[in-house]
């Protein structure tokens, strides 16, 4: 697409954005929503629209080439991104639930669910290339040091010389009669064929009978051809069938499209160059050719404003300080008597500042003591009125401020602005002007105010000696005065650091060489494919609770875990998250969301799972180093991602004795450990489950924040998954192939069991007999019934499981209560409540 088409889809976004604004920031504050399903709809209508803003500016902001367009773009991407964050959290909040379901706000915005499918922004990856690059070169050059570890090399398997003779013997037997079975059968072909010439001998038919045959023939097959090309083709049209593949894949829409992307992404490195060559040159220009003027014009004003406040207060002010902003306040617009009164407010301001301080403690003393008496005498008369009253409010917004602000630059700047003469856009001199300028100005006032102080000190000098040196025993006491005097606060104790010597690079080489950082494999988060759940909402409606669909799940992990982790400014402000439990049964694809993590975001990997530790760093002391060694590298090489394997373990009652990897060893020091975690740290611990409901409840919540449930996949999802990993692994979609019936037959089977089976069958020979012989689902059945499938008492014991989460648990209270509210007669389900309230306090009085 050409620049004008990404400017306008830009404007689009900015004006949407615009309207949300106001929105958000009324005029006066929003009443409470003492209904909860207004406010979760008022919360899902503003996440969707959020989304669609978030997916076009991710698009401009890969695809604009003006670099200063483009700074604007990445405050207000980050800004939506971060909002959209805060309005998940709210919802979860809200409804008590991570899963949520909005199919009547897309049927009244007329949307799809693909349309609000969140993208992760290719920044991520693009901004770090080079520094990713240098860093799998660096694992790459260790791994090769390391060379094959032993654990993954198998003992060979010794043989006698008996057995190998057999061996070779049964080998070449085989062989023998392969050829001879050929043999005999080209011999009788060859028999029957002389065995037919002999009875038929020569063509009796007429040659007019013949050819009206031979016609007969060709006409019917010609026919049967024709009408199944244009079967295929109305199927293709009504998108009931996929289109053929093209002879070669560089001619292709797609192809052209990303090369076009990949193009546009250079010239964004060219500008990007370009720009800031820019900034250095210009900005010495001004210096240059601007400085001395502007040097010269404050000096003036400055001499002007030591006379002004010379003849309005009788004496010569005093220098504002650096911390104060130096001359700057002078340039304000104000009187010389309202500068050096406010210079002079401040000096008594310092020293009033204890007294304020003990005034302000009594005071709230005093208003703790008062409300403490209002809330005794409420408590036994249903005191709890103004919080039901109050109802649900939105929390404050971190990031809603930035979006204002980059809106403002946009209308301010951009909206309006004449870029005829710019096609390239490249970036815009003037506006780099204005920035620098006030640069240059800064550095120049600073110069300034070190000549004008030593110009007042020299004029009050000379006044002082005019009148005798009186004044300057007082300046003297005044300067004693300014000095602080204030009690230093506590230091926190900092981490001893058990490794002062060593560099990151030796630390990084030793965990790669010890198998803690591992390779993670290619894998995207668009390669765990799933449906979105249609009976979601239907089923919430009938009080019964859905499982999740692998779309939910998708979008969790890029909400819980991409999103904060790819984005610094994201992560400083968004509601933080440390650590997420994955759990769910075998060949849900567990740990291809954990590599997809790491590679969407270009973070590192540190398997901190029992069975790979086992062995290593053994002791109290060794446990330590591990653990400094993996947070050190970890905050300094960020993003990171700790994964634990089988993390229930961790957690169980009793591990059997013949277990050597000593699950438990990490069990007290790392919750100790992510408490340290702070904003700024982009660090996540990602912990896998096959069997969450072996492990105690206590611990494992508060060691895991966040808890996803990955569930067998529906029939939509299942559908989808065979049709994309056959055309993944080589096959081909005909209509022989039934994958309607294949779906509705491998209901319990998980993705990682499907994968298994079409490998198996979809060999390289079976791949070159596709033309000849199309694939059918009978063929995948018998690999699947060697696999046993996720049966219902398994799932029932994750719904079990799940339902004791916190989550969980608050969820099925709320519906308690919902179901309690609905049963009241006359609407005095609030009332029957606080009455309830009040029984308990009476008991409690007794």
């Amino acid at each position: 697409m050409s620049h004008s088409t990404y400017n306008k889809q830009w404007s689009e976004a900015q004006s949407a954005l615009m309207d949300l604004l106001v929105q958000e920031m009324p005029a006066e504050p929003a009443k409470p929503e003492r209904d909860r399903l207004a406010a979760f709809q008022l919360l899902a209508t503003m996440y969707i629209k959020y989304i669609q803003i978030f997916r076009r500016l991710e698009m401009c902001y890969d695809q604009i080439v003006h670099p200063q367009k483009r700074r604007v773009l990445r405050h207000v991407l980050d800004g939506t991104m971060g909002r959209i964050l805060e309005l998940k959290h709210e919802m979860v909040n809200l409804e008590f639930s991570e899963y949520h379901y909005f199919d009547d706000v897309l049927s009244d915005l007329k949307l799809t669910p693909n349309d609000v499918e969140i993208p992760i922004p290719k920044y991520f990856i693009n901004e770090r290339n080079e520094a990713l690059k240098e860093r799998e070169k660096l694992l790459g050059q260790i791994l090769t040091k390391v060379g094959p570890q032993d654990k993954d090399l198998k003992e060979e398997v010794k043989m006698s010389f008996e057995e190998a003779i057999r061996l070779v013997q049964i080998h070449e037997r085989a062989r023998q009669g392969r050829l001879r079975a050929k043999f005999m059968r080209e011999i009788r072909r060859q028999e029957e064929i002389e065995r037919q010439a002999q009875t038929h001998g020569a063509p009796t038919l007429d040659p007019d009978v013949a050819a009206t045959r031979i016609q007969k023939i060709w006409k019917g097959f010609f026919q049967r051809r024709k009408t199944k090309k244009e079967r295929e083709e109305e199927m293709i049209f009504i998108g009931m069938a996929p289109p053929p593949l093209p002879p070669s894949m560089k001619n292709t829409p797609q192809a052209l499209a990303s090369k076009t992307e990949q193009q546009r992404r250079l010239t964004q490195k060219m500008h990007e160059n370009e720009f800031q060559q820019a900034l250095v040159t210009i900005k010495d220009k001004i210096r240059e050719t601007e400085g001395p003027d502007m040097k010269e014009t404050m000096m003036d004003q400055i001499r002007q404003w030591f006379i002004e406040c010379r003849d309005a207060t009788g004496k010569f002010p005093e220098y504002p300080d650096e911390d104060d902003g130096g001359s700057a306040a002078i340039f304000k617009q104000k009187d010389p008597a309202e500068v050096e009164a406010e210079l002079a407010g401040k000096e008594d301001g310092k020293k009033g500042k204890k007294e304020k301080k003990g005034k302000k403690k009594k005071d709230k003393k005093d208003k703790k003591d008062k409300k403490g008496k209002k809330g005794k005498g409420k408590k036994g008369k249903g005191g709890d009125d103004e919080e039901e009253e109050e109802g649900w409010k939105m929390a404050p917004s971190n990031f809603v401020p930035t979006v204002n602000d980059a809106t403002d630059q946009f209308k301010g700047v951009w909206q309006t602005r004449n870029e005829a003469e710019n096609f390239p856009q490249k970036h815009d001199g003037e506006l780099i002007k204005e920035e620098k300028r006030k640069e240059v100005e800064e550095e120049i006032r600073v110069q300034v105010d070190e000549l004008m102080r030593t110009e007042l000190k020299n004029l009050k000098a000379a006044v002082d000696r005019e009148k005798g040196g009186k004044k300057k025993k007082k300046s003297g006491k005044k300067k004693k005065k300014k000095k602080k005097s204030g009690k230093k606060g506590k230091k926190k104790k900092k981490e001893k650091d058990l490794t002062p010597d060593r560099t990151i690079e030796s630390l990084y080489e030793e965990l790669v060489m010890q198998g803690v950082i591992v390779r993670s494999p290619q894998i995207k988060l668009a390669d765990f494919e799933g449906e979105y759940s249609y009976l979601g909402t239907t089923l919430r409606q009938a009080n019964i609770e859905p499982m999740p669909s692998l779309s939910d799940v998708r979008r969790l992990v890029t909400e819980f875990g991409i999103l904060p982790l790819g984005s610094p400014a994201v992560h400083e402000q968004a509601p933080l998250t440390k650590s997420i439990l994955l759990s769910g049964p075998r060949g849900t694809g567990k740990k291809m969301l954990v590599h997809a993590i790491c590679n969407e975001t270009g973070a590192n990997l540190f398997d901190l799972s029992p069975a790979n530790l086992a062995g290593k760093y053994p002791g109290k002391d060794g446990l330590k180093m591990l653990m400094h060694l993996i947070f050190k590298v970890g905050r300094a090489l960020q993003p990171s991602v700790f994964y634990i394997g089988d993390c229930e373990k961790m957690f169980k009652k009793k591990i059997p004795k013949t277990d050597p990897t000593d699950p438990k060893r990490l069990k007290k020091e790392l919750p100790k450990a992510l408490k340290t975690i702070k904003s700024e740290d982009r660090l996540l611990l990602v912990g896998t489950s096959r069997c969450p409901f072996d492990a105690e409840m206590k611990p494992l919540v508060g060691c895991y924040q966040r808890m996803i449930l990955i569930p067998r996949p529906d029939y939509a999802s299942r559908h989808l998954l065979w049709r994309r990993l056959i055309l993944k692994n080589g096959g081909a979609i005909t209509n022989t192939l039934d994958v309607s019936s294949l779906a509705k037959v491998t209901d319990g089977y998980t993705p990682g069991h499907m994968f298994t089976a079409i490998s198996q069958v979809l060999t390289d020979r079976r791949v070159q007999q596709l033309s000849k012989r199309p694939l059918a689902a009978v063929e995948f059945i018998a690999p699947l019934a060697r696999i046993d499938p996720i049966y219902k008492e398994e799932e029932e014991a994750f719904k079990a499981w799940y339902a004791k989460t916190p989550l969980g648990k608050k969820r099925a209270k709320a519906a308690q209560g919902d179901d309690e509210d609905g049963g009241g007669k006359g609407g005095k389900g609030k009332k029957g409540k606080k009455g309830k309230k009040g029984k308990k306090g009476k008991k409690k009085k007794k």
